[in-house]
């Protein structure tokens, strides 16, 4: 049945299309296309979704249905359907025909807004290259029906150019950027060894798109990254130092937004930057806890971590936007989860301290007693430990403090 929206801007007119075979939550799941629809700039005018055991293999759609989505497109006026899966070349150019009207799926329009959002170096490779890697099967038979230049979603960021040329071009382009993302890939693993070799621990925030990432990597770090109230608002991945309430100083890394049946494509693309959370010492699983779904979005978080290896790796449950709950709801949710307010700040050092908690112990308390002849010792130990006590006394500088357990043994003979 399809459900009317009123017209209020200039964008794109989509109608949404989906066919519910009772894999997963089918309202759930068109509520988020919408989201995605309205974040890649549509205005959406209708949905229209079907009951089926299966898709069709030929049109997607039941004859009866496809008629019906031809003249509510008709009706409406649409430019674009907007399909909530991944279509195959063949379903794609029959709905078209069927219907007169372009049609995208899912993953051409993450694509998109993917294409939109990136800003660094290799975050644009990324995207370029699984749009080529999603296009190429389905230039076959389209012909000039592939030159777009004319925009709207679906044709944005550098696949729209490489569309037009032909499939030998395309996979020099492709072979080109993976090399390209190999030698990121190396710089990256490089950064990864250094900071294992230094011993910097890192902690890696993950979690829904959305759940407010971006606005915690601000309050805490002074990051300077965009925070929108927008699905993907920001693509690439942030690293800052941060000092944790014991001395303990870390790296704090952002992640791009999960959503719901992320498509392989995608996976796979940013699979360099996601498995930022496969080396952390601790994973962040952030959740807006305003959101009616937000176990769900939890339990999609925990599937495509365990995805990337990460099932062995400590996590902190945290619910974000507490202060949008009334009071009686204001409670951790989960065993050992902390509910937080990135915007106000409340619950922030709680937030810290099960950070803290989470990972591994590398630190230990101590007393010690350093002679007045080795100052260079106590000037380092107020440097890089967490001092309880201090006092001069007869044989030298007396400490109470936490420190790195590995400089602890350096100068154990110190230690009283």
């Amino acid at each position: 049945m399809a459900e009317l929206y009123e017209n209020k801007t200039e964008a794109e007119r989509a109608v949404l299309a989906a066919v519910d075979t009772g894999e997963y939550d089918c309202d759930l799941s068109v509520a988020e296309l919408n989201e995605l629809a309205l974040t890649a700039g549509a205005d959406v005018v209708g949905i229209l979704t079907q009951r089926r055991d299966r898709p069709n293999a030929g049109t997607y759609f039941g004859t009866g249905r496809l008629e019906e989505l031809r003249e509510f497109c008709q009706n409406e006026q649409a430019d674009v359907i907007i399909v909530d899966n991944e279509l195959s070349p063949v379903q794609q150019r029959n709905i078209e025909d069927a219907t007169g009207v372009r049609v995208i799926d899912r993953t051409t329009l993450i694509l998109d807004i993917f294409a939109q959002r990136a800003n660094s170096n290799e975050g644009k490779l990324q995207v370029e290259l699984a749009q080529l890697k999603y296009s190429l099967p389905r230039l076959s038979g389209r012909g000039k029906s592939m030159s777009r230049l004319g925009g709207g979603i679906g044709t944005r960021g550098p696949g729209e150019t490489k569309l037009e040329t032909d499939k030998r071009h395309i996979r020099r382009r492709i072979h080109f950027l993976e090399q390209e993302l190999e030698e990121l890939e190396k710089r990256r693993n490089l950064l990864r060894r250094r900071r294992l070799k230094d011993g910097v621990e890192t902690v890696v925030i993950v979690g829904y798109t959305n759940s407010g990432k971006s606005t915690l990597m601000n309050v805490l770090t002074n990051a300077g990254v965009l925070a929108e109230d927008k699905l993907f608002a920001t693509l690439d991945p942030t690293s800052r130092a941060l000092q944790l309430p014991d001395g303990r100083k870390i790296m704090l890394i952002d992640t791009v937004g999960f959503i719901r049946r992320l498509p392989h494509h995608l996976v796979e693309a940013f699979k360099s930057t996601l498995e930022e959370a496969a080396g952390a010492n601790v994973i962040v699983n952030l959740c807006d806890a305003s959101d009616p779904d937000c176990s769900e979005h939890i339990q999609v978080t925990k599937q495509l971590l365990s995805d990337l290896g990460c099932d062995g790796t400590p996590v902190v449950e945290v619910f974000n936007k507490c202060d949008l709950l009334p009071h009686s709801e204001n409670v951790i949710r989960m065993p050992g989860s902390v509910c937080i307010s990135a915007l106000t700040g409340e619950g922030l050092g709680e937030f810290l301290t099960a950070v803290s908690k989470a990972l591994p112990p590398t630190r230990a308390g101590a007393k010690l007693i350093i002679p007045y002849t080795d100052a260079k010792t106590a000037s380092l130990f107020r440097k890089d430990a967490k001092i309880e006590k201090e006092e001069y006394r007869e044989k030298g500088v007396y400490l109470e403090l936490t420190a790195e357990i590995a400089l602890l043994e350096k100068y154990k003979n110190y230690i009283v």
